[in-house]
């Protein structure tokens, strides 16, 4: 397959490299390059076929970082994806909430860059295959955890981080993460949002009212915005087999 991409960076030296990296790379077809981030916002308006953006983060006008939460709270679909470009690593953690998929620290080698790349490649040959995945990576504890999706009772949102709460196991695994995020990274058929701040596993619900389901010990809520998602659920649920 070929990834669509633009590069946006004020620098324009750096803005050649990342040009050269990808005119090197054989599946990422370069559509723009952007020295801010107005620009790019253009770009994408006129070609909805780009899928990867390569992003500084330090930028005049508007920075990076508020460029990529725009494109998170209009794309719901994850069809672009970010992979920021930065010297300063403070930004890791905001990349991170922000669901990139790499982070590039300046300077950074064409190793390094064809790294995050083929991870982008992998991203989307699984996206074009509606694969769902079996597992999630989340940082917690300054690590990188692996969690089994099907091992996944609920998600509870708390502020900018969410807790998820696995079978078998006492404490939550807690990332810092938007409830959002984490809502398009599972996948819908398996899985329900029935109240701004949780997410329900539909096969581990076991017993459900007019105002709440139960999963596990966990009385989860159902909000007034979510009623038609918990009407289809509950469709699907009463039905055997389900």
């Amino acid at each position: 397959m070929t990834i669509q991409c633009i590069a946006v960076d004020d620098e324009p030296v750096a803005l050649e490299m990342i040009a050269a990296y990808v005119a090197k790379t054989p599946f990422l077809k370069l559509v723009d390059k952007c020295a801010s981030a107005i620009k790019a916002l253009t770009v994408l308006d006129e070609h909805p076929e780009v899928q990867l953006v390569f992003l500084d983060i330090k930028m005049a006008d508007l920075n990076g970082l508020e460029f990529a939460g725009r494109i998170d709270r209009g794309d719901t679909r994850r069809s672009v994806r970010i992979v920021f470009t930065t010297a300063f690593d403070q930004y890791a953690l905001e990349g991170h909430k922000l669901a990139a998929l790499d982070y590039l620290l300046k300077p950074f080698s064409f190793a390094d860059f064809t790294r995050a790349a083929n991870r982008a490649l992998e991203y989307f040959t699984l996206l074009e295959q509606d694969h769902e995945p079996q597992y999630l990576h989340v940082y917690s504890n300054y690590q990188l955890v692996r969690i089994d999706i099907a091992r996944i009772l609920y998600v509870e949102s708390m502020a900018d981080y969410v807790k998820i709460f696995l079978e078998d196991q006492a404490k939550p695994v807690l990332t810092l993460m938007a409830l959002k995020v984490m809502e398009q990274k599972l996948p819908a058929t398996h899985f329900v949002r029935l109240h701004r701040s949780f997410i329900v596993a539909k096969n581990k619900v076991t017993a459900v009212t007019k105002a709440s389901v139960q999963v596990s010990r966990a009385a989860i809520p159902v909000s007034e915005p979510y009623r038609e998602a918990f009407g289809n659920f509950m469709k699907s649920w009463r039905q055997p087999g389900s």
